[in-house]
């Protein structure tokens, strides 16, 4: 009975552990990638601001 269900087992093992490494990653490509923006958005934001009191 053993034989019959570590091949199943195995298979499902493999495809669970698989999918979780490519979900981590996608999670911490999102989070470069945001994390990217992030920083654009604030720059823009400064120099903006900067400009606005010196009369740019």
């Amino acid at each position: 009975m053993t034989k019959r269900y570590l091949p199943l087992a195995i298979i499902a093992f493999l495809s669970t552990t698989l999918m979780s490494c490519e979900l981590v990653q996608g999670i911490f490509k999102a989070g470069l990638w945001t994390g990217i923006i992030v920083v654009v958005l604030v720059l823009a934001l400064v120099i903006w601001i900067i400009s606005k009191i010196f009369g740019g």
